[in-house]
């Protein structure tokens, strides 16, 4: 599954595509190493990114996620949709008040922006802002972007 977001600037000057694609389940296993294993603590990305899926949204209750990589080098994951939440997803982010109702996938972007903001702060390592700045660019440029910019701003 390939997702492409463009956009143009304020002089009509068109700004490189980001496209997303779905990693197919065999590469699953390198996702973490693949691009995360300079990084300080990576290993613990996976499981704070559901943590934080988990604190924004009440009818989260776990499953599969999907990868993606980016064509501008960053990765991002999603929550599989499930019968129970429908379409759209309702978050609740309690440390700045705001919510949104959004797609699955822009609730794992702003899920995995909440976390890799928070990992670099962490680490302080320079790899980890790149990845966040990877996926906010892709985020900046995808039709939800004000609901995930609302919710982790």
């Amino acid at each position: 599954m390939n997702m492409n977001h463009s956009s143009v600037t304020a002089d009509t000057e068109q700004v490189p595509t980001i496209t997303a694609t779905l990693l197919p389940d065999t590469q699953r296993l390198h996702f973490w190493p693949q691009h995360f294993a300079g990084i300080p603590q990576w290993i613990l990305l996976e499981p704070r990114i559901f943590a934080w899926m988990d604190r924004l949204c009440e009818d989260y209750h776990g499953g599969i996620w999907n990868f993606y990589t980016l064509s501008n080098g960053g990765v991002f994951m999603t929550p599989e949709p499930d019968g129970d939440t429908g379409d759209k997803w309702t978050l609740f982010n309690t440390m700045n008040g705001n919510s949104a109702e959004m797609s699955a996938e822009a609730a794992g972007i702003a899920a995995c922006l909440l976390e890799y903001s928070h990992h670099a702060c962490r680490t302080e390592c320079d790899a980890m802002t790149a990845h966040y700045y990877r996926l906010r660019d892709y985020a900046l440029n995808h039709p939800e972007c004000s609901s995930i910019m609302h919710l982790i701003d």
